[in-house]
């Protein structure tokens, strides 16, 4: 017992954290925990809003059509220059632990508006600054901070309930490009992006992806896509394209594997009698059942052609059955008591055109169980509501897409990796702005929809309040609606306050959607103009900047760990310490 006792002082004395002895290793873990360090009151908020500032102000320069890039340094590869305000703000860690504090938490905040609505993050965070800032100096003039966050949720809750009202249905796909151009900054982009939304309709998929060239193009592919070819390469018709192209096939779906043809041996006789294709989806074909299907097919008794069935698991019997109700045809497997040999003719699917190459087999439908697909979409949309992970949400609208419309893939090209990745990045907002804006609506963008409710809406909003400290906390939401507008501006190298007091004025002469085109340095109605932004957008960035300020102003202890910084000799030794307690048995 002394002895043990011995080397745990020993290793706590010692300036390495690691130490061997007597063949055991014993870590500075393993006697005393790391220090925390407790900040009060007000040294608990200053740092938290410096380290938001330090996020905030990096984000900012990006907003609006004249903001200006960020770059970011890459321990491996080349650097990025981007334009996206969550990949910048999640980009940043500041040295001091406190500080810290804050920038995670503002980086909560734009992470929270991509995954809600995909876009408006950087509106998001410098709300979210306005907001800390003006309630800071509010909370060390005396008011409550509890009664303060009452008022700024109630004040977000009636000007996002104000945003809902005035926002305009997507009317066409003028709109859909005009919200793409904004969110991207690119015009080019836009119409790429309105094009493959026009394409693949209200339940299609839109998804991008790396080009090999220079350009960008929309690439569709219609009907329902399988991640399979042919089974056989004997199949093959065409051989100079390498597929198999069948005008109205009948299908047989199943998770069973075929290898024995006596299985099939009494489908097969009745397809030889109605001389119609056949269209074989299965866990796999090998063995016999192949042989005599290649044999056939040879010798043109039987046009057939067989594919594994796509996917692994449950997910697999889950495509299955999708195939299934989109072609009509019975889906044949042991767990609802139908097996091989007694398949019918009546249980096989049909459709228009199916096309089978060596990866990939496109399946048209001939529109004869459209209300079964209509069915099964609001099904799987109801499971991806409620699936536990973004992996199973992104397969369940891929399933929704190939059943409903198709897939426009947008290849983006660029002549350098930094390029393409900036482009990507203004691809994925400029998509989900659209998203967004078919949910909800529109609402004039350039920041002048909040800067006109807060001209129309602070009597009533500071009404609705209980109390004057709430009426505090409501008068700093209020003021922070102006933020966007007056950065917009900044950004284009004009005085934020004249733009916002012009914009405010031009509203209240010609009527809400008017404001300031920055791109052209015009005041205008900015609907007309397609100055526009997705209204669900706009209520994130609201909702989501009054939750994580409310907090940080309530904010009365700080707890932080206290990091240790170990010289280069120290950690050499710490190296050498774990290097030698590993080598030893």
């Amino acid at each position: 017992m002394k002895f043990s006792l011995a080397a745990c002082l020993l290793a706590v004395a010692s300036p390495v954290s690691g130490f061997a002895f007597s063949g055991q290793s014993f870590g500075r873990s393993s006697v005393a925990l790391n220090a925390k360090k407790v900040s009060f009151k007000e040294d608990s908020r200053k740092p938290l809003v410096e380290g938001i500032n330090a996020v905030a102000n990096a984000v900012r320069v990006t907003l609006g059509p004249k903001g200006r890039n960020v770059v970011l340094e890459r321990n491996y590869g080349a650097p990025e220059i981007v334009n996206d305000g969550v990949t910048i703000a999640r980009e940043i860690n500041l040295r001091d632990p406190e500080q810290n504090v804050g920038a995670r938490l503002i980086q909560e905040v734009a992470s929270k508006s991509d995954s809600k609505a995909g876009d408006g993050t950087t509106t998001s965070t410098i709300m979210t600054q306005a907001i800390v800032n003006n309630g800071m100096r509010a909370v060390t003039a005396g008011v409550n901070p509890v009664a303060l966050n009452n008022g700024i949720r109630k004040a977000a809750r009636m000007v996002s309930d104000e945003v809902k009202r005035v926002a305009v249905p997507i009317s066409g796909i003028e709109d859909l490009k005009n919200v793409a151009t904004i969110a991207s900054g690119s015009v080019d982009m836009g119409r790429i992006i309105a094009q493959a939304f026009d394409k693949v309709g209200e339940t299609g998929s839109t998804t991008v992806e790396e080009s090999q060239t220079l350009f960008d193009e929309v690439e569709f592919t219609e009907g329902l896509t399988i991640d399979r070819g042919f089974v056989s390469p004997y199949f093959v018709k065409d051989d100079e394209r390498q597929i198999c192209e069948m005008m109205n096939p009948r299908i047989l779906v199943t998770d069973a594997k075929i290898d024995n043809v006596n299985e099939i041996v009494p489908l097969l006789e009745q397809m030889v009698k109605t001389k119609e294709p056949i269209f074989i989806v299965a866990e796999d074909v090998t063995g016999d059942a192949l042989s005599a299907l290649v044999v056939n097919k040879m010798r043109g008794v039987l046009d057939v052609v067989a594919i594994k069935a796509p996917g692994f698991g449950q997910r697999r019997k889950e495509y299955l059955q999708d195939i299934a109700i989109a072609t009509g045809a019975t889906y044949v497997a042991e767990e609802v008591g139908i097996t091989l040999d007694s398949v019918t003719m009546d249980m096989l699917g049909s459709a228009e055109r199916i096309v089978v190459g060596k990866e990939l087999t496109t399946i048209v439908n001939d529109g004869k169980q459209e209300d079964a697909i209509a069915a099964r979409i609001v099904q799987i949309r109801r499971e991806a509501e409620n699936a536990d992970t973004d992996f199973d949400k992104d397969k369940a609208t891929e399933r929704v897409a190939a059943l409903g419309g198709g897939i426009a893939r947008i290849k983006v090209g660029a002549a350098t990796e930094t390029e393409l990745t900036d482009k990507k990045l203004r691809y994925e907002d400029a998509l989900n702005s659209v998203q967004s804006a078919k949910e909800l609506g529109i609402v004039p963008g350039g920041g002048a929809c909040l800067a006109a409710i807060q001209d129309t809406l602070a009597d009533t909003i500071l009404a609705a309040m209980d109390s004057d400290d709430e009426r505090q906390g409501a008068m700093i939401l209020i003021k922070a609606l102006s933020a966007p507008c007056m950065q917009v501006a900044e950004n284009a190298g004009i005085e934020g306050a004249v733009i916002l007091s012009k914009v405010q004025a031009i509203c209240r002469e010609k009527g809400f959607g008017h404001g300031w085109d920055a791109s052209k340095s015009e005041f205008c109605n900015l609907m007309e103009r397609g100055v526009i932004d997705p209204a669900k957008v706009t209520i994130n960035a609201i909702e989501n900047s009054a939750s994580v300020a409310g907090l940080v102003l309530t904010t009365e202890v700080l707890v932080t760990e206290i990091p240790r910084y170990l010289s280069e000799a120290q950690k050499q030794a710490q190296f050498d310490a774990q290097g030698m307690g590993a080598g030893m048995p």
